[in-house]
């Protein structure tokens, strides 16, 4: 399918200490035909990852021949949006992520998190629960969902060296494979993740879940996943594991699987 691009719009999102607003960019495609009859999508996108990657435009395209809607953004110091990536931290992208849903939302929509956005899935999914909107959640597609992943896959790995630098001077550079610059995981990011961790205890969705996960990925291992599935037991949780799958799942056949998931689901 050809990509029928969208214009970028931002949304200004309050911050509540009353600081300076975020300014977030967004693309939203509206539903047509039988699609409206559908539930809405929303893609929840990783960290250092944007709006235009692969596995997001794979599902706008879709979406454009589906009929359905579908909503991407980024977050704040992400793509487009204004701001400093070493200035976040998970709960801003939350509160992003919430503010967007409302406004650009209406009726059951499906969430489809990658990575760091399969966590703020999951703590969306709670906030909305906490709001008395359960019933605006239909479903959720998890892509490696990296849950935890500041207290879980970074600091209990870091060495005492990383540790430190972080702690006393802020910040760490961390390489990535992913971009020719390192990652700066900041002292904010760790300790601000803590309010959000969700892996010690059960977490409820109130919806269906299903997780996809490579089995080679280097960045969430595949226990982790097993590890979250046991967590999600209050509600129907599915976990597909793909053999040979790394941490992006953004080959054709991954893309394929991705989309035929979303359609199962609704």
């Amino acid at each position: 399918m050809e990509a029928d691009e969208l214009e970028v719009d931002f949304i200004e999102v309050e911050k509540s200490d009353g600081c300076a607003a975020w300014r977030i960019a967004r693309r939203f495609r509206k539903a047509r035909g039988e699609g409206v009859e559908r539930p809405g999508i929303v893609w929840l996108g990783g960290l250092k990852s944007d709006m235009s990657g692969a596995k997001a435009t794979f599902l706008d395209n879709w979406a454009r021949g589906a009929g359905r809607a579908l909503l991407r953004f980024d977050y704040s110091g992400h793509g487009e949006s204004d701001g400093r990536f070493e200035d976040g931290a998970i709960g801003d992208w939350l509160e992003q992520s919430l503010a967007m849903f409302e406004a650009s939302t209406k009726g059951p929509q499906i969430l489809v998190g990658a990575s760091m956005g399969g966590w703020i899935a999951l703590l969306l999914a709670r906030r909305l629960a906490e709001k008395g909107q359960t019933h605006r959640l239909h479903a959720l597609a998890l892509i490696a969902p990296a849950v935890d992943f500041t207290e879980e896959l970074m600091w209990k790995g870091f060495n005492q060296h990383i540790r430190r630098r972080i702690m006393e001077e802020g910040a760490w550079s961390w390489p990535s494979a992913y971009a020719l610059e390192p990652t700066p995981i900041t002292r904010r990011l760790i300790e601000e993740g803590r309010n959000h961790l969700l892996l010690r205890g059960v977490i409820r969705t109130h919806a269906p879940v299903h997780i996809l996960q490579g089995m080679v990925d280097p960045d969430v291992p595949w226990r982790h996943a097993l590890t979250l599935t046991a967590r999600l037991a209050a509600d129907p949780a599915t976990l597909s594991l793909v053999a040979d799958g790394d941490h992006r799942l953004s080959r054709q056949q991954d893309l394929v699987q991705l989309v035929t998931l979303i359609e199962a689901l609704g």
